[in-house]
């Protein structure tokens, strides 16, 4: 597995691939990788000739200087996962690499920015255009794969793609939980262990809002059952819990077709922020 620190010299290497006529498939991540991230990168084994993985905390996307700080760091245990997981070639910059002056652009991805994690993270897609946006130009992939636990997150790299006419394919991957159903997180690496214990409930909230929905419950139901479970919690605290179309993300008032409806929540476990989403 072949490591690079500059943009030079990963483009170097990738257009050293691309003469001949390998396809490569792309998994950015922030690091702290776990069995979701080895997911994407096996996925894109798959059907690739070549996968690339990027690990770079932006600092754009952190509307909350305290949630930067905590973020978790592990670049040598990552790389010696991805290595195991046998990806070819990995891209580790420094944030002055990719960001040689502080960037002026602004994105705004419309009704996306005013629901779920735009409501309560101003800037934070912002910040996640910007370095997709120059991951994508640096990597130039022919496939890209995001996984669903960010689910609004790849609703905003879809409208991106689209929008700036990105030649290559958006790959949407299930999430891996936990055997107790915690949807698996870099984050979760900073839950005392009281917290682990408690963290599951999340997911056990969602899963009683799905039965409510599938027994023919109203969406007010299922939004009564999650708020009622969560207080059973002191120590989470509730940031939102809705019901929208999967593809757009804006709030629904009944279910939609199979597939088309996503449970999406977000709630505080003592420091640490968690998400969450089911589809129908």
């Amino acid at each position: 597995m072949q490591r690079y620190e500059t943009i030079a010299g990963i483009r170097q290497a990738l257009d050293s691939q691309r003469r001949t006529g390998k396809s490569m498939g792309f998994v950015p991540t922030m690091g702290a990788l776990h069995s979701g991230h080895i997911s994407l990168i096996e996925a894109s084994k798959a059907n690739n000739d070549l996968t690339v993985c990027s690990i770079f905390v932006n600092p754009t996307q952190f509307n909350n200087p305290d949630d930067l700080a905590r973020y978790p760091h592990a670049l040598e245990a990552d790389c010696q996962l991805l290595e195991a997981a046998g990806c070819d070639l990995v891209f580790a910059p420094s944030v002055d690499e990719i960001y040689p002056s502080n960037p002026v652009l602004k994105l705004n991805f419309g009704d996306l920015e005013t629901v779920l994690e735009g409501a309560f993270r101003p800037g934070h897609f912002n910040g996640v255009g910007i370095v997709v946006s120059k991951l994508f130009n640096i990597i130039q992939p022919d496939r890209a794969y995001f996984g669903q636990k960010d689910l609004q997150q790849v609703a905003v790299v879809k409208r991106l793609i689209r929008d700036l006419g990105f030649q290559m394919e958006l790959v949407r991957m299930p999430i891996v939980r936990e055997d107790d159903g915690l949807a698996m997180s870099s984050r979760n690496r900073n839950l005392s262990p009281a917290e682990r214990r408690e963290a599951p409930a999340l997911y056990q909230a969602l899963i009683k809002a799905q039965e409510i929905l599938h027994n023919e419950g109203t969406i007010e139901a299922a939004k009564t059952a999650v708020e009622s479970d969560l207080q059973k919690h002191p120590d989470f605290r509730l940031e939102y819990f809705e019901i929208a179309n999967a593809d757009t993300l804006q709030p629904v008032s009944q279910r939609l077709a199979p597939g088309a409806t996503a449970l999406c929540i977000a709630a505080h476990l003592g420091k640490t922020r968690l998400i969450d989403n089911l589809i129908l």
